[in-house]
């Protein structure tokens, strides 16, 4: 999978409606604290959550363990999914995955493509090549463009799924065709998989004999 193409997928993520394959947009930055000296007064503790038979009080809306339970629930939406990067970025890839599922049954494409990048690369479970390609199929078949080009790429190489190199610069040319940059880049290159390819990653793709 190509880095570039990873890192299109959290904008998308924040921009695009479930199944959706839109554009990416402009990447979403984190706030700045406020600065400033804090008011004095009485210290106060943060408020507790609890629960009965009549519902929560004071639920938790916004940490990783709510976001979490309610992914499980099926309340999935693009903070939900957006919050996989995060946890991802942050070594908590079990988390992502937990995340980055719900998001798949909800069909958002970029989730798919995340779920291939913890596949292919081992995180969170047992690298699965066979997995990767199959979350990249999903994504090109909902016309994402990124889905497209990783699936493109994964046929070329043969990495999970059998090596179809007409079919993968097809899939190349289709999402060069829908505007992405790394694609066409591919595509002036004579589809040579070493424009894309960084070093440390090309002991995946060599043929195993």
């Amino acid at each position: 999978m190509h880095p570039a193409a990873i890192a299109l997928t959290l904008a998308a993520l924040l921009a695009a409606a479930p199944g959706s394959a839109g554009q990416p947009g402009a990447p979403a930055t984190a706030g700045s604290a406020a600065s400033g000296s804090a008011a004095s007064g009485p210290a106060t503790s943060e408020p507790t959550t609890s629960g009965d038979e009549f519902g929560e009080t004071n639920p938790e809306e916004m940490t990783m363990d709510s976001l979490i339970s309610r992914a499980a629930r099926g309340e999935v939406n693009m903070v939900v999914c957006s919050t996989g990067y995060a946890a991802t970025k942050s070594g908590r890839h079990e988390n992502s995955r937990v995340l980055f599922d719900a998001c798949v049954k909800a069909g958002y494409t970029q989730a798919m493509t995340w779920m291939s990048y913890l596949e292919d690369n081992g995180y969170g479970g047992p690298e699965n090549p066979d997995a990767a390609a199959a979350y990249d199929r999903m994504a090109a078949e909902a016309g994402d463009p990124i889905g497209m080009f990783n699936y493109g790429l994964d046929l070329m190489r043969g990495r999970g799924v059998a090596r179809d190199e007409t079919v993968g610069r097809r899939m190349v040319d289709d999402a060069a065709t829908q505007g992405l940059a790394v694609a066409r880049r591919l595509q002036a290159a004579g589809y040579d998989l070493d424009e894309v390819t960084p070093d440390a990653d090309n002991w995946k793709y060599q043929p195993l004999f």
